[in-house]
């Protein structure tokens, strides 16, 4: 094996890239170089390179096209003309000569005519094909042999190292490119390199990812040297090569990481229907399978917990519920507000609302901190879900009868949406009963100032 295809294979290890792509490079460098120092533009160059040997065989390609009519010939030589004269500033960069360019205003041409194209670069008449080989047809490379001139080797070694090693560099860029554009969508595993600012800087072996501020949880520390799982949301391509988009706070990184870590998810004998999550804080996952034999709660759990361990601590120490998924809504909803138990609830199907009944001591359970176990339950199934507890129920059942007296005030219903509280509704009925007793004291105060009226009437008319 020579040094020069040593040298090449080397760098095709190291930059992870095909042996055919850096062949190529070189092949279309020492063309670029041959046609700069010894060709003319109207030649079509094409070098064949052996690197076993480090020679070149350098040859300039045509191919058979119709003949031009004399109209069009005499066009182009008067154009030729014209660049030889100086005459065209500029014409001499064109390298594609159309019928169109070349025709009179003398009327329309045909389609077919219209699209007929001539290019003296790469392109060579029928008749002329003939005088070189008697067989030639249109549409076959005629092939010409052209001498390596001396100095050949040096010359073209010393023009053609730049040209290699950008076209090298743009090799590897696509490559790499084309390799993480491949796994977006995925989650992989990286190295935190740097933080910048609100930037933080993931080492992804072949090339650096970016995990902005909004694609962060919220509160995590990012240890440089440290290895964390990312998702590839989104990979671009920038100035200087693939631009790497990361995340650690989409939902879909909780179901790689879940496939990932549970061989039942992996193989598809259990399912994810659904995800809720509040990066940081708590997510809920529905699970099914059509399985008898399988428990999916229990399959994601593990053992003592060791599945669904590892998981939290991929996500920081995340919280996470898992739900088994029913196609009954009512089932399904019961599930979601786990960890609390439910003592009823009422399905409004058209307008897709459920109102779930639980006892007083599990009502800050079931809504959850600051509403989050109600609004991920929400988001998990589809459905709004308003929560009440047994003695709010009553309440709002003996305002409801208190509404129907014609002497009290109109009670409407509190609307409990699923990012509200239930003390909302224990505040109003509070207001409620405070009004209605004021009344009913200014009624009792009216009587007593009426009934003393009267008695003084009474002691008048004695007297």
């Amino acid at each position: 094996m020579s040094e020069l295809l040593s040298a090449i294979k080397q760098v095709c290890d190291e930059k992870k890239i095909e042996y055919d792509l850096v062949i190529s490079a070189i092949e279309s460098s020492l063309a670029a170089a041959y046609r700069k120092d010894y060709g003319n533009k109207l030649q079509n160059i094409k070098v064949k390179f052996n690197p076993e040997t480090g020679k070149s065989k350098i040859h300039d390609v045509k191919i058979v096209v119709e003949d031009l009519t004399e109209e069009e010939q005499r066009e182009i030589d008067e154009i030729e003309e014209k660049k030889k004269a100086g005459l065209e500033k500029g014409e001499s960069e064109r390298k594609n000569f159309k019928k169109e360019e070349f025709r009179k205003e003398e009327g329309p041409e045909s389609e077919e005519e219209t699209e007929r194209k001539f290019n003296p670069k790469t392109d060579i008449q029928l008749k002329d094909a003939l005088l070189i080989k008697k067989d030639a047809k249109i549409g076959e490379e005629i092939v010409f042999d052209l001498e390596e001139p001396e100095g050949y080797g040096r010359m073209a070694a010393q023009t053609a190292k730049q040209v290699i090693i950008q076209k090298i560099r743009e090799i590897e860029k696509e490559t790499i490119f084309n390799e993480f554009k491949d796994q977006e969508g995925e989650v992989i595993n990286g190295v935190i390199q740097r933080v910048e600012g609100r930037l933080v800087f993931i080492d992804l072996d072949k090339s650096i990812g970016i995990l902005p501020m909004d694609e962060q949880i919220p509160g995590e520390r990012y240890n440089v040297g440290g290895r964390i799982k990312v998702y590839i949301k989104e990979v671009r391509s920038g100035i200087r090569g693939a631009e790497i988009i990361l995340s650690r706070k989409s939902e879909e990184i909780v179901k790689k990481i879940f496939t990932m870590e549970i061989p039942e998810l992996a193989n598809g004998l259990v399912e994810i229907k659904a995800v809720a999550r509040e990066a940081g804080s708590r997510s809920k996952i529905a699970i099914y399978t059509d399985s008898e034999n399988i428990d999916p709660v229990g399959s994601c759990v593990g053992q003592r917990g060791i599945r669904i361990q590892t998981i939290i601590n991929e996500l920081g120490g995340e919280k996470v519920d898992i739900i088994e998924y029913n196609d009954d809504p009512a089932k399904f909803i019961s599930n979601a507000l786990a960890p609390a138990k439910i003592m009823g609830i009422d399905i409004d199907e058209q307008n897709k609302k459920a109102i779930v009944k639980v006892s007083e001591d599990k009502l800050s359970l079931a809504i959850g901190k600051s509403g989050q176990n109600v609004r991920l339950a929400a988001r998990l199934t589809g459905w709004k879900i308003d929560i009440i507890s047994s003695g709010q129920e009553a309440e709002i059942i003996k305002f409801e009868e208190v509404a129907n007296d014609a002497d009290s005030i109109e009670i409407e219903k509190i609307d409990i949406d699923n990012s509200s509280k239930s003390s909302e509704l224990v505040a109003e009925v509070e207001k409620t009963k405070e009004e209605k007793v004021k009344k009913t004291r200014k009624k009792e105060e009216k009587k007593l100032e009426e009934k003393k009226g009267e008695k003084k009437v009474k002691k008048t008319s004695k007297k």
